[in-house]
């Protein structure tokens, strides 16, 4: 049953082994996907490309409704999964952070990476500033630990707990969610098309064929 003991079936170096193999797919993946460009990323911000929302949240429900399948079929021990303790008032704040880091620098933290892999000059400056950022949060945080660990704390809470609904309704309507979303996005892609520079930037239908004719005249 999942998930295995990596350190029985490969040795001490099982679980690195893994999160290399998944990470290394995690960013071939996104740059697929196209986000190594920053550009393509901060236009989420924008309102006229929703790449980003289209793309994670795909990742999200196919996840979601994969992981319920495994656990109901008796392949996968959701005991077993870990799951990270939540705070509230520490997650709003950094939430809030990294948008702003986002919409400024036009990278997030793994796709920083994806675009420094790929030898862009902006992504690597963005990864050198968030492995700075890490670095002083990490020399700074006894001072406001009580915020950090306090404000908010929820230990470990899951949205099937958090609603007191089973975990396949809950799965089912993150898929209803995102295909709302999908729906939302289209909207949104129409309504502010205006705004997407490369749109702006190509000749309008049928101007190329004017312009030569206008040339030809004056000849």
């Amino acid at each position: 049953m999942a998930p295995p003991d990596l350190v029985a079936a490969l040795g001490p170096w099982g679980p690195h082994l893994a999160a290399f193999g998944a990470g290394t797919a995690f960013g071939f993946v996104l740059e697929r996907a196209g986000f190594g460009d920053g550009r393509r990323l901060a236009a989420q911000f924008y309102l006229h490309d929703q790449r980003v929302l289209r793309v994670m949240f795909t990742a999200i429900a196919v996840a979601c409704a994969l992981t319920l399948a495994a656990a109901a079929w008796g392949g996968l021990d959701l005991a077993r999964v870990e799951v990270p303790a939540t705070y509230l008032g520490s997650a709003v704040v950094g939430g809030l952070l990294l948008g702003m880091g986002f919409l400024v620098g036009g990278y997030c933290p793994g796709t920083s990476i994806v675009a420094a892999a790929t030898l862009k000059a902006d992504g690597a400056l963005f990864l050198l500033g968030a492995t700075l950022g890490a670095f002083a949060f990490g020399e700074t945080v006894d001072g406001y630990a009580d915020f950090y660990e306090g404000a908010g704390a929820r230990g470990r809470l899951t949205l099937p707990e958090w609603l007191g609904l089973p975990p396949g309704v809950v799965g089912l309507g993150v898929v209803v969610l995102a295909l709302a979303a999908f729906a939302g996005a289209g909207w949104l892609e129409r309504r502010f098309a205006h705004l997407d520079p490369a749109r702006a930037r190509a000749p309008a239908p049928g101007a190329a064929g004017q312009d030569a004719a206008r040339d030809d005249g004056a000849g």
